[in-house]
């Protein structure tokens, strides 16, 4: 993603059975049919911890005869995990340009593998990128740090309140000398959003990481926030629009980023889907322009 510093990227219990291949202790007649879908297959156990009081539909599973919900192209992750024993690839290129810097980046392949463990509400995440960095002096180019996180599934949604998730992260120190951040670098991630109709849905992001940059002695926190509205044109084809920007603690100058965006997705199937994406920096901290490209790939 085009930033100018590292930094790590990012009730009450319901009444169904969390055991994939059991029957549902569902005790509502609104259970009903997602019991017996549930039992034929179609439908995994509970992808979120909680439910919000007075909700007790049982609207909790993985459908898996639905398209996959991928965490790229747009910078906001999405407040679904894939489920257990599903693993998914999600990769891609990003162009970036910074005409006063001078520099050209080349990102990737943007690798994030996310694999569901244990539950369907609990998904391990790593992610992988090389970057080629191209300036008015020299030329940079090797593995960034490597991310490590988990999703955890909290809440779905239930009318204006948010389906939720929360992801613990980090980034660790094994990238290429010209590029590794030489520490551990750990953060936290508040996804949610929310289903406005059966095609628009509005998200977001706010995090809050450890950080660090050329320009300071000492590693300092930064916050990030991300607000994306997207739609489904057709069954296989959405588009989306994005707002997304960070802002370090006080002291700590230059490094203050706001971008505009959008992009579009086309589904092959309900398990691959391509994308592509653009965007503009908002002000004279953000690199001035980016565009990528990419595929994501779920294994069943």
């Amino acid at each position: 993603m085009p930033n100018a510093c590292s930094y790590s990227i990012m009730l009450t219990l319901a009444v169904c059975s969390s055991a994939v291949g059991q029957t549902l202790c569902c005790d509502t007649g609104a259970c009903d049919s997602a019991c017996n879908s549930f039992q034929s297959g179609q439908f995994s156990g509970r992808a979120f911890i909680f439910e919000w009081p007075g909700n007790d539909s049982c609207d909790l599973r993985l459908n898996y005869a639905e398209p996959l919900v991928t965490d790229r192209p747009d910078f906001t992750e999405a407040s679904s995990t894939v489920g257990r024993g599903v693993t998914q690839f999600e990769l891609g290129y990003t162009y970036t340009r910074n005409d006063d810097a001078g520099t050209d980046v080349h990102s990737t392949p943007e690798l994030l593998i996310r694999r569901g463990i244990w539950r369907d509400w609990l998904e391990l995440r790593i992610a992988y990128t090389g970057l080629a960095i191209g300036g008015p002096i020299d030329d940079i180019s090797g593995s960034d740090d490597l991310y490590l996180g988990v999703k955890l599934g909290l809440t779905p949604q239930d009318g204006w309140l948010p389906q939720m998730s929360l992801m613990p992260q980090m980034l660790v120190p094994s990238g290429s000398s010209a590029l590794t951040n030489d520490e551990v670098l750990a953060g936290v991630n508040w996804l949610w959003g929310w289903d406005l109709n059966e095609r628009w849905t509005f998200t977001g992001n706010t995090q809050v990481n450890r950080a660090v940059d050329d320009s300071q002695p000492d590693a300092f926190t930064i916050w990030t926030q991300s607000l994306a509205l997207s739609t489904s044109l057709t069954d296989r084809l959405g588009v989306y629009g994005e707002w997304w920007g960070f802002s370090a603690e006080d002291g700590v100058d230059g490094l203050n980023e706001q971008y505009l965006s959008g992009g579009m997705t086309v589904l092959f199937g309900n398990n691959v889907q391509w994308d592509f994406r653009g965007g503009v920096g908002l002000n004279d901290d953000s690199d001035d322009y980016f565009f990528g490209t990419g595929l994501s790939l779920r294994f069943l």
